[in-house]
């Protein structure tokens, strides 16, 4: 049998899984599939992001938050999307980055970075 790698589901720290499944909904355009108190799945096509709550104490950090990168072809309807949820401002998207990207992101309410990107 073949093994194949089929996708990356990031786990980001939430401190309030019900405030930030709805700011993901309004900023981002993921949709909750499921949620309660200390964990939430979201989902946009075939991407998932899934949120779990932590305490932010010494015995269960929020880690100063995460980073990730979703990957995107023709990126500028995403981008203009965004712009329209409130989430980044005109000034934000990055052009033929040195990384042969162009890409633009941002921070949730827990300062985990989410960069969408698009390859040259």
């Amino acid at each position: 049998m073949k093994n194949e790698l089929l996708q990356v589901i990031p786990v980001l720290p939430s401190l309030d899984i019900k405030r930030d499944v709805k700011w993901y909904e309004k900023h981002t355009g993921f949709n909750c599939i499921y949620q309660d108190k200390m964990y939430a799945v979201l989902r946009r096509g075939a991407i998932g992001l899934h949120l779990q709550w932590h305490a932010d104490t010494i015995d269960d950090p929020l880690l100063g938050g995460s980073v990730i990168r979703i990957s995107v072809e023709n990126i500028q309807p995403i981008f203009q999307e965004f712009i329209q949820y409130g989430t980044v401002t005109e000034d934000k998207l990055r052009l033929k980055t040195a990384w042969n990207t162009n890409e633009f992101g941002f921070y949730d309410l827990n300062k985990n970075a989410i960069f969408i990107t698009e390859a040259l």
